[in-house]
């Protein structure tokens, strides 16, 4: 594309001195052409370019900070992996990866719908299209492997 031979190096520097990240600038500057292109847009002149980089390197600036404060603010399910508990265990990213080694894959959609997503039983059931009786039995299967793991001293903590 033309467009990009031509303005992109000066919409780069733009960018990096708006964002101080060249990573991020080159992000920046790459979906604003992706969407020119997807636009058919093959005119564009040149102030109008330095306004889009301006504008999408000031939306992700406050992007960034939104989060920032958003993640200090709010619930730590925000903050990283989900931290829920199964018999005294608490399922974080280390054990959940230990689980799904050792369980089938609807006993592990159960283990997500109820421990990460925090779903009751009822409505992963429904979610499942499965019966409470059936979900039950998964969230049997998942206590048993918490239990083994536990007495296998695989780093679960209580």
């Amino acid at each position: 594309m033309e467009l990009y031979r031509r303005y992109a190096p000066a919409l780069l520097r733009k960018g990096q001195r708006l964002l101080q990240s060249r990573q991020d600038a080159e992000d920046v500057v790459q979906a604003l052409f992706l969407e020119l292109l997807a636009r058919g847009q093959t005119s564009v002149d040149l102030p109008y370019l330095y306004r889009a980089v301006t504008n999408r390197a000031l939306n992700l600036l406050r992007d960034r900070a939104n989060r920032a404060r958003l993640l200090a603010v709010h619930d730590e399910a925000l903050r990283g992996p989900a931290r829920t508990r199964c018999d005294e265990r608490a399922i974080g990213l280390e054990l959940l990866c230990k689980l799904i080694e050792r369980l089938d894959e609807q006993t592990i959609e159960v283990l997500v719908y109820r421990y990460i997503d925090d779903l009751t039983q009822e409505e992963t059931a429904e979610l499942l299209g499965v019966s409470r009786k059936v979900v039950l039995g998964r969230l049997e299967r998942i206590r048993l492997a918490v239990a083994e793991l536990s007495r296998e001293g695989s780093g679960v903590s209580p």
